[in-house]
């Protein structure tokens, strides 16, 4: 997971799913989610898999968002991008589960995290 930076205009500070980003015109999605890995963390050669999309909205946005994961081995060299990201690590499932609800992660990856737990071994 990431922790935004605290310079970012929407939920500042907070630990949020890795790798995000717009698709660009005319650019599939997985091509876009190729493309932010390498600006966000420097990955490479990764094999997305692809789970449903779903509408995330809130009192300041709304957006079509198309998840995936991607298994990544803790020895992955990950090179955040300053910008965009203040911190990176790895977390348990039982780690987000005590954390839910606390104020820590994006309202967004809270219920994202409700469609995804059952593939994070």
């Amino acid at each position: 997971m990431q922790k935004r930076s605290c310079d970012k205009d929407i939920q500042p500070g907070k630990w949020d799913t890795s790798v995000g980003g717009h698709v660009d015109y005319g650019e599939a999605v997985v091509d876009a989610l190729r493309r932010e890995a390498r600006e966000e963390l420097g990955l490479r050669d990764i094999e997305p898999i692809a789970l449903s999309p779903y509408v995330f909205e809130s009192s300041r946005e709304r957006e079509l968002i198309n998840p995936f994961y991607v298994y990544v081995d803790e020895s992955t060299a990950i090179v955040p991008d300053p910008e965009e990201i203040t911190e990176g690590r790895f977390w348990s499932a039982g780690e987000i589960d005590g954390s839910i609800g606390k104020g820590v992660f994006t309202p967004n990856f809270e219920q994202e995290y409700q469609l995804i737990k059952q593939y994070i071994k």
